[in-house]
Parts: structure tokens; C-alpha cells; sequence
């Protein structure tokens, strides 16, 4: 029978307890949100939504045609010119999503006969990067310099370290000046993915490259999202100026995508500005990832200190992580559930958003929550 082995895997993954499933959401709910990525509370402010709204009535529903035929309208050159210098680089290119934007990054500036050097708790849009790159990968221990340095040692042609700046299952940071540093000596590229990082870290929320003093550097080529702090849909890579031009010619998930909709163009520019004019948002973010971590620690719970919004929770098993986050909605807390094979090193936890907007009250509410119905 044609895709008989999919049922085989189906039953796998049900006795694992590694089953995932889609549960569409209302527009309006009763429920606490410690799950979504919306670090600074952006996504329904309505300076955001018209600026999507008008993105729409003004450029239509989609882009209608890539980036290089029809797809880029003067809202798109705009975007980039305000992000690139919001972060403090010479250039900017926007994508249909941020996993676009990293497989762009990697591949186009990993071609054969070079080295991509790639840390062990990369996103899976770096390491699929990487898989599609006709550069050989040598994956390298989790935020270790030395081990950057080992293995670049090893090549001599063409190399480039990539790396997320804020791991996304613990929270935790890249040490970039050191990983920068190795890179410059080996003569090396160092390419970014600045997901969590960007409106969270850095002066105003101008990223982790920018608060470790990277931005504008040579070597260095960020990536983004508009998905998360900026509350929209897409992606960019930020980066010297003929860096951003060879993607241009060479990145494929550039050249042959549509390009990102009017009204998530429109959204993210707003969201841009709008945290440009308010740059305490970035300080709230970080000050509610602490007080949530100190708040969890305090009440016997195994939580990771954050280094930006993300705070995990220790959780005993993928089944016991599931029912956790489950017994955490019914009593109106909605948190994220990280388990294999999404996270690198086989324990599952529950991921907690500290987002800019939440109160201290709200605070306490899902601390509780989190204690009461711990395993």
C-alpha cells in the first residue's frame, strides 16, 4: 500500500508520546498566553494592524510574483532601509518568512568546497540550511568558542560559523564577541540567526549582534524575523551591502518565492517604528523573563535562567510534558511544550514567552498555575 509506512511511524510516535496536533485558535480567548513568540505584545496593537490593514487597501492581498519580477513594492525597499539601519547594518533583504531568510543565509554563502561550522542547538531552519549547502558541515558543541576554533583550524578554504544569537528551547545566549573574534582570526564568516534576540536585546531591542558590539561588522550577516517581536510574518537578512547583493542573484528561497504579502510588510514596518518610539518595550521583555524565572525558581520549580525572553521548564518525560502543558490550559494557562525531536538534547519542557505586556498579576497567575499542576 503507497505511504504504508507512515501508519508504522503514526504508532511510533503515539507510543513515544510524541504526537502533535493542530488546535486552531479563536480570535478572542479567556486564555492566559505564555506559549506565542509575540515578545513585546505587538501583534494585535493597533498601529500594527493598520499598518497591515493599509498595506492592503494600498498594494492588494499578495505580492503577486517573486522579488526579482513584481513581488517587491516600494513598501518592501522601505522596510529594509528603516530594519538594516534600526540594526545598525549596511543593507537589508525581507523574505517570506524568517526559515526562508536563514536557508538563504547559509546557503548562498556556504558553496562547495567550504566549511560551514554549525553549533549543536541550532534552530532547524540553520541546520536545514546546512543540509542544503554544498559546503561539507562539522557540527560543533554548543556555545563553545574553542570549538569553533578546532574545527576551522581544520580547513583552508572558504568557512563560515553559524549559529542562533538566542537558543530557542533554553533561552540561552551565543558568546558572539568570542565566536566574532574566532572568526576574524580564521578569516571566516559568521552568520546569525538573531530570532529571539532582535526587540528584545541590544539598545531598544536592536538585537544581540548590536548589544555585542557586532553591528555593522564585516564578517558578520544577521538574520531575523518579523514573526516574533515585531508581531508580523517574514523574514531579513541584515549584512554588509555585496553581501546582500550576491543574495540577490544566488539565494534561491529569494529568487523563486513570491515575496512577503503588502499586509505583513505594512505590519512590520509599523511594529519597527512603533519600537523605535518606544524602546523601554525591549527592557520590559528581559525585566518579565527574570521576575517569571526568579517567580519559578522560588516555588521549587527546575527553570533555566534567561538570557532573553525565553524561559524553560525542566519537565520529567515527553508524556508527562505533554499532560503538563494540557492540566495548564484547562485551568487557563496556555504554555509551549518543547519535546524530542525538538529539542537537541532529549528533555522536553515546558517554554514559557515572557512577554512586554504582561503584569504582575498575570505573572503570579501563571507561576501558580505551573506549580499546581506540576507532575
Amino acid at each position: 500500500m503507497a505511504f504504508g509506512w507512515i501508519d508504522e511511524q503514526a504508532e511510533a510516535r503515539r507510543r513515544a508520546g510524541l504526537v502533535r496536533t493542530l488546535r486552531p485558535r479563536p480570535a478572542d480567548s479567556p486564555l492566559l498566553d505564555l506559549a506565542s513568540n509575540d515578545y513585546l505584545g505587538l501583534s494585535r496593537h493597533p498601529e500594527v494592524a493598520e499598518g497591515a490593514a493599509a498595506a492592503a487597501r494600498t498594494w492588494g492581498g499578495g505580492a503577486t510574483g517573486s522579488r526579482l519580477v513584481t513581488g517587491t513594492t516600494e513598501l518592501h525597499a522601505v522596510l529594509e532601509r528603516e530594519l538594516a539601519d534600526f540594526c545598525g547594518f549596511e543593507a537589508a533583504l525581507v523574505f517570506s518568512s524568517g526559515y526562508a531568510a536563514n536557508l538563504a543565509a547559509v546557503t548562498a554563502l556556504a558553496p562547495h568546497g567550504s566549511l560551514i561550522v554549525s553549533d549543536a542547538g541550532n534552530h532547524a531552519s540553520l541546520i536545514d540550511g546546512c543540509r542544503l549547502a554544498r559546503g561539507t558541515t562539522q557540527v560543533v558543541a554548543h556555545a563553545d568558542p574553542d570549538a569553533v576554533r578546532k574545527a576551522l583550524g581544520t580547513h583552508d578554504g572558504p568557512a563560515v560559523a553559524v549559529s542562533d544569537t538566542v537558543f530557542s528551547v533554553d533561552g540561552d545566549a551565543a558568546p558572539l564577541a568570542a565566536l566574532a573574534a574566532v572568526c576574524r582570526e580564521r578569516g571566516a564568516g559568521l552568520v546569525v540567526d538573531d530570532a529571539h534576540g532582535l526587540g528584545v536585546l541590544g539598545s531598544g531591542g536592536r538585537g544581540a549582534p548590536h548589544a555585542a558590539g557586532l553591528a555593522g561588522a564585516e564578517e558578520v550577516v544577521v538574520t531575523v524575523t518579523l514573526s516574533k517581536s515585531l508581531g508580523s510574518q517574514g523574514g531579513a537578512v541584515l549584512g554588509p551591502a555585496r553581501v546582500i547583493g550576491h543574495l540577490v542573484n544566488a539565494a534561491r528561497t529569494f529568487i523563486f518565492d513570491t515575496g512577503l504579502a503588502p499586509a505583513a510588510t505594512g505590519a512590520a514596518l509599523a511594529a519597527l517604528r512603533l519600537l523605535r518610539r518606544e524602546p523601554q518595550r525591549a527592557a520590559r521583555a528581559r525585566a518579565v523573563a527574570q521576575e517569571l524565572y526568579s517567580r519559578l525558581t522560588a516555588a521549587g520549580l527546575e527553570a533555566v535562567r534567561p538570557d532573553a525572553a525565553v524561559v524553560s521548564v525542566r519537565a520529567p518525560s515527553p508524556e508527562e510534558a505533554v499532560r503538563w502543558a494540557a492540566d495548564c490550559r484547562s485551568a487557563g494557562l496556555v504554555v509551549g511544550c518543547f519535546r524530542p525531536p525538538s529539542v537537541p538534547d532529549g528533555i522536553s519542557r515546558l517554554r514559557l514567552t515572557a512577554r512586554a505586556d504582561l503584569s504582575g498579576v498575570e505573572l503570579e497567575r501563571a507561576v501558580r498555575v505551573i506549580g499546581e499542576t506540576r507532575p
